[in-house]
């Protein structure tokens, strides 16, 4: 489903993983891909992806935790704007 963007499959697996008792946290997952069901049936569907958006918030946020608290809001930025 997700390397052919089959988003319109998601119902049906969602129906077949939620039937299997003997599986129950794929069955759990399931339920809660139904709160926000418009939005994974989109992301399944378009081509589209945040990839490049998440590496670079990665990045800042990995900057961020690397210097804890030791340098101002100047040297982050310079660091973030150099790297």
């Amino acid at each position: 489903m997700m390397s052919t963007r089959n988003g319109r499959d998601l119902p049906t697996w969602i129906e077949a993983v939620h039937d299997d008792d003997h599986i129950p946290h794929p069955g759990r997952f399931a339920e809660g891909l139904l709160a926000d069901f418009d939005a994974v049936t989109t992301s399944l569907t378009l081509p589209y992806s945040s990839g490049v958006t998440e590496g670079a918030a990665n990045r800042i946020k990995a900057l961020k935790r690397g210097t804890s608290g030791r340098d101002g809001f100047q040297l982050h930025r310079k660091r973030i704007l150099l790297t």
